[in-house]
């Protein structure tokens, strides 16, 4: 089944919850990107605690763009996240982090655009998600679609296809039918969705696209 999942990117805290207020009446899942200025040239809000009043509201997935992302798992897990999706680039150790992780909720690892597949230390099968980017370089909000990021996806949807395969970077109407063919079945929008006039008639064409998209692959 298809996802299209609301990602916020925000330095501050009133941003944020404003895009929680907008996303509020037909979102279930948001994915909170995280970055310290290390991973990326880029800093976004970076503590946990005031998420807790949205953790009943919602699922809460973390997308880790940091130095040793292991760090930030249990401040974030008390703040209710259950879906921790690490950046291998800077990650020192991508066993202990899915080791510790997946005591906490649900674990992925997230491999940037132009990141080669081999450095995936460990089996796909101890993975609940994997996602790609699919803009230029992670770390901000707005990049264009890079089509030849695909064949990441591609790849990965032949070696294990029933990992659910997550793309970020460049979700629009236009980019989801391709990513869909190729194999993914969760789409993070962040521009496509708040800088719409109506971000919930924005959610729903991109959910009937990818649903489209799956019925013509099918």
């Amino acid at each position: 089944m298809h996802e299209i999942i609301p990602g916020i990117l925000e330095k501050d805290w009133s941003a944020i919850e404003e895009k929680f207020k907008q996303i509020r009446s037909f979102a279930k899942t948001v994915h909170i990107d995280l970055i310290d200025g290390k991973f990326a040239s880029n800093t976004t809000f970076l503590d946990p605690q005031p998420f807790v009043q949205y953790s009943k509201d919602f699922f809460l997935e973390l997308h880790l763009m940091v130095e040793d992302p292991i760090d930030y798992l249990e401040p974030f897990a008390k703040a209710g996240f259950r879906r921790f999706l690490g950046h291998i680039e800077k990650m020192p150790d991508q066993i202990a982090f899915l080791a510790k992780a997946e005591h906490l909720g649900e674990v992925g690892l997230a491999v940037d655009g132009p990141t080669p597949l081999d450095l995936l230390q460990v089996s796909l099968a101890d993975l609940d998600a994997l996602l790609l980017f699919t803009g230029g370089k992670a770390g901000f909000s707005g990049q264009p679609f890079a089509k030849n990021r695909l064949d990441k996806v591609k790849a990965l949807h032949t070696k294990e296809p029933f990992l659910p395969l997550t793309v970020d970077g460049g979700t629009t109407l236009i980019s989801i039918p391709h990513s869909s063919h190729a194999g993914a079945v969760r789409f993070i929008a962040t521009s496509a969705l708040f800088t719409s006039n109506n971000p919930e008639a924005a959610y729903h064409a991109l959910l009937t696209a990818a649903t489209s998209a799956q019925s013509e692959g099918a």
